[in-house]
């Protein structure tokens, strides 16, 4: 083992859980920044290197663990197909990234001296 591997790391992620499903948390969030990016479902999946299953999964659980769907799409044909966040998935975003942040920062304010605590003493 290295000295690298073995020093200690403080991570935190934050998620909200409604019932037993996660209605966001950090894989999420990033699925829907990068549809509001590509306005496409299939794009952001593999932006992301989920499979089109997965990320699925992810928008169904997502447009039904909140009041209202996060992700609308419109059906594709001559005009093409697309994906965009709704005004609320919009809010939940930046509302998470928001909460995600002023996480991380009392991490790095208060986590030193807990870090400090868990750093093994070289023999």
């Amino acid at each position: 083992m290295t000295a690298e591997s073995t020093k200690p790391l403080l991570k935190l992620k934050v998620q909200v859980l409604v019932g037993d499903a996660i209605a966001i948390g950090p894989g999420k969030a990033d699925l829907l920044a990068a549809i509001g990016s590509t306005g496409s479902i299939a794009a952001a999946g593999r932006a992301l290197g989920l499979s089109y299953r997965r990320t699925r999964d992810m928008i169904d659980t997502l447009n039904t663990c909140w009041r209202e769907p996060l992700v609308c799409t419109t059906k594709g044909g001559k005009t093409g197909g697309g994906a965009m966040l709704t005004p609320v998935g919009q809010e939940v975003l930046q509302r998470y990234r928001a909460l995600d942040a002023a996480l991380q920062a009392t991490a790095q304010e208060h986590g030193a001296a807990l870090l400090a605590l868990a750093e093994p003493t070289t023999p």
